[in-house]
Formats: structure tokens, sequence, C-alpha cells
């Protein structure tokens, strides 16, 4: 690999950066981190977009929801990814309550997400319906990446995680939402468990980047939560997901071992010791 090219690839990843490689079909990888050190290993590995998502709330708080985790939490995570980050874009969620309804009361939730965490962006769920406070962020200079079809915040009124956008109607209103949230600004979506078809439409039709979830290949890039994809996470095993590894295994084996080589002394042996 030439200096040049390494260069290139070793330079921050930035919000143009991400359109430049929807523009030339340079699909984008996307994963969850919560703490420092997975952050770091990620980062480091050539992830291109770090989401802080407020999927925390299940895998590191062990909630059934996203709706309980505050925005205090959200900045706490966000601010342990950020120390360890220096290629990757980083996306902070704002959490259910810091935003729907009070366009002012989403604003302040952003501004003290930048300020606190230095995040490179935020991301919300929701088309039509969040207009006035996604339009109050951008305003403010914030970049906003956007979120539809499965909400996870909304799931109290879809009352199931069942594929979305199948009926005709719900399809063409998440097809007008992303026209709506290219239109007003934002850089980026995120298309969660809907038909494959459907998703490589939008991808199509907008010019900003399509990161599916459950949504097919026909889109710009992909996210997994890392707890799922590493195989932490054992209780979870939708149809979109893919292990590329089985760290629930690995790390149960090493604690017994510890735990053995304890209680027979073992160790500390005489080289691990002072």
């Amino acid at each position: 690999m030439s200096v040049a090219k390494r260069d290139l690839e070793n330079r921050k990843v930035t919000t143009r950066r991400l359109i430049e490689m929807k523009q030339r079909g340079e699909k984008i990888s996307m994963l969850t981190a919560y703490d420092y050190s997975m952050a770091q290993l990620i980062d480091q590995a050539g992830m291109d977009v770090i989401l802080v998502g407020d999927s925390a709330s299940n895998v590191m708080a062990g909630n059934v929801t996203t709706l309980p985790i505050t925005l205090d939490q959200m900045i706490y995570h966000g601010k342990s990814v950020m120390k360890a980050v220096k290629r990757a874009l980083v996306v902070v969620d704002l959490p259910f309550g810091t935003y729907q309804g009070n366009s002012k009361e989403a604003l302040a939730s952003a501004i003290r997400v930048m300020k606190e965490t230095h995040a490179d962006c935020i991301k919300l769920e929701g088309g039509s319906e969040i207009r006035e406070s996604i339009e109050r962020i951008l305003c403010a200079g914030i970049p906003v990446m956007g979120h539809l079809g499965l909400t996870p915040q909304s799931i109290n009124k879809f009352g199931t995680y069942t594929v979305r956008a199948r009926e005709e109607e719900e399809a063409q209103k998440l097809i007008d939402d992303a026209h709506l949230l290219e239109e007003i600004g934002c850089f980026a979506l995120v298309l969660e468990k809907i038909p494959a078809e459907l998703a490589k439409r939008v991808a199509s039709e907008v010019s900003i980047p399509v990161i599916g979830i459950g949504a097919g290949n026909g889109v710009d890039g992909q996210v997994l939560v890392m707890h799922d994809m590493l195989g932490i996470n054992q209780g979870f095993s939708p149809r979109f997901l893919r292990r590329y590894a089985n760290l629930a295994e690995e790390i149960t084996r090493a604690v017994q071992e510890y735990i053995e080589d304890v209680k027979t002394q073992d160790f500390p042996n005489e080289k691990e010791s002072y």
C-alpha cells in the first residue's frame, strides 16, 4: 500500500467523507461501542463509524428496552468512547424523552452531548414528527443522522419488534420521511428492520448515505450492536445478525480457568510474584 493511500485511509472520518464514500460506491462500516477499551479496539481495526447507541440501555445496563437510559448516562458513555477514538466518526444517540415534542429541549440535549462528549454528531429516531427538533439542532451547526423503520424508542407504540413498512402506506411514509430528512439537512440515515427492496429504493433515491440494520445489502453501509456480533449477548438472535465470534463461551472458559487456578493455588506462580 502506498503512503498516500495509507494516509487517506487513516485520516479522520467526517460527515463529508461518508458522502464521498457513497458517491464512489465504497460501503460504510458502523458498529456500536460504549466504553474506552472496546472503542479503542474497534477504532484501531479501521471502523468508519462508531455509534454510542442507546442500546447501552440493554447491553450495558440490563434494561428490556432502550427507554430508561438517561441523557447523563449517554454522555458518560460518549465521553468514554471519545477518549479512545482517533479515526472513526462518532455518533451519539439522543435518548428517549430528550427531543420528542419540544424542540428547545432537543437543542439543549444536543448541545450538552456535543460540548460534554466532544462527539462528532448525534442521531435521532423519527421523521416528520420530529422535524422541528431536527431543524433547530441543525441550525446550531450540529450534524444529525436520522433513523427510520423500526425505531426502538417507539416500541410501546409498535408493540412488537417485527419488520416495519411492509404495508404500502407505511412504506410510502418512510420514503417521504427519508426525502424530508435529506432535504432539511441530515447527513446520513439509518434504516432498521425493513424490507430489503424498500431500503434499496431509499438508498438509490437520496444522496445521503443510508446505513442498514436488517435492511438488506442494497444500502450504503451496515451497522450492528457490538455485543451481538461478538457473541457476548447470547439472548438476541434476529435473522439479520451474523455472529463473528463467540466471546460468551471464551470469556466463560477463561473465567472458569482463573477460578480453578486460584482455588488450586496455581495462580499466581513464582514468576508472577514479586
